[in-house]
């Protein structure tokens, strides 16, 4: 125990290995590697840069053999391209042969002959005629079919000239206009007013026979009983 307590007061520095080793690493980092640091580093410098020759070395003679492989065949190419000019042009293939005729051996009442027949002009005949026939069928069946004609209701308001007037006889005299295309139909008479009622009358017209105009034109012609025609409704068919 007394040795323990003397140690404890000699002044012995147990830890001076550490504290060298990093004094040393400090002293690195102020001035840079040491020698043989650079010189290990550079020995690694010089084999990567002998690696990259080394392969640019293989990659120069790959190409060199793919230049040459290049060359061979552009040879080729040039010798088949001078036989071709010096070798002579293939003949013209000859036309096809005509087909031959048809001999069609045609009995008679005499005697029998070998005939050549050169066309069909019965079939022609035959064919063009079934066509025209279909043409004309075709046709007379289609002006058989019934137009489509435009129609028109029309609606007309017919007003007398007081209360007295006789809408009987006011009806019967627009009724009597009569004309192609134009056909009457139901009517009534409506309140106007001051014991005066209006002919309400409907009918349907033919558009292209019929029109409003000439409807006001022949009922005002009865101008005993009519004051106005006015259209009220006006509807296509």
């Amino acid at each position: 125990m007394s040795g323990l307590i003397c140690l404890t007061t000699e002044s012995i520095w147990f830890d001076k290995n550490r504290y060298d080793e990093a004094e040393k690493r400090f002293y690195e980092g102020v001035n840079g590697p040491t020698t043989q640091q650079q010189q290990s580093s550079s020995h690694a410098g010089d084999h990567e840069l002998v690696s990259r020759m080394k392969s640019l070395e293989l990659e120069n003679q790959t190409l060199h053999k793919v230049v040459v492989e290049m060359r061979a065949a552009l040879q080729k190419l040039e010798s088949r391209v001078t036989v071709l000019e010096k070798s002579p042009a293939p003949a013209a293939i000859p036309a096809a042969k005509a087909a031959p005729v048809k001999q069609v051996k045609v009995e008679n009442g005499d005697d029998d002959d070998d005939i050549d027949l050169f066309g069909s002009d019965e079939e022609d005949e035959e064919a063009e005629r079934l066509k025209q026939e279909r043409l004309e069928a075709y046709a007379a069946k289609k002006a058989k079919k019934p137009a489509l004609i435009a129609k028109s209701s029309i609606l007309l308001d017919v007003k007398p000239w007081d209360d007295e007037t006789d809408m009987a006889k006011l009806e019967q005299c627009v009724r009597s206009v009569q004309m192609d295309g134009l056909l009457w139909g139901a009517s009534k008479l409506v309140p106007v007013g001051y014991g005066i009622k209006k002919l309400q009358i409907n009918c349907v017209v033919e558009d292209d026979k019929v029109g409003t105009d000439i409807l006001e034109e022949e009922i005002t012609k009865f101008e005993d009983y009519v004051q106005s025609v006015d259209v009220a409704a006006f509807n296509k068919i």
